[in-house]
């Protein structure tokens, strides 16, 4: 059982491998707000200033990935899928330009995954 609490579709590993190759090393960001700014935005590390209202869900495909805290209380009990779509969204997030754009999809952990996730990860 996969418990993490972000993971990631292999169609949106394969647009994060061509960021890399374009912009190196690569952080997500979820802020919550209305419009694009409730889908994950994918920044070059450093060009993003993550802030004391942020917190950090933890690592997908080796990228970090951070939410704003009041975000995260609705999305608590859920597992984060990163998954890409065709179509441009209206944000600074670095696969604008190929024509696609991030999307979050989700579910809520079973009982028993709910159970199996360590009470620090918990209250991420």
């Amino acid at each position: 059982m996969d418990t993490r609490k972000v993971i990631m579709t292999d169609d949106a590993k394969a647009v994060v491998d061509t960021l890399r190759e374009k912009f190196g090393e690569l952080i997500f960001h979820q802020s919550g707000g209305c419009c694009d700014g409730s889908s994950p935005m994918c920044f070059q590390e450093g060009d993003f200033i993550i802030g004391a209202s942020d917190i950090k869900l933890g690592s997908v495909y080796g990228c970090d990935f951070f939410m704003a805290k009041d975000q995260y209380k609705y999305w608590k009990f859920s597992q984060l899928i990163i998954d890409v779509t065709e179509g441009r969204g209206a944000s600074f997030s670095l696969e604008i330009p190929m024509g696609v754009r991030f999307v979050v999809k989700s579910r809520l952990f079973t009982d028993e995954e709910w159970n199996d996730i360590s009470e620090e990860r918990k209250s991420t």
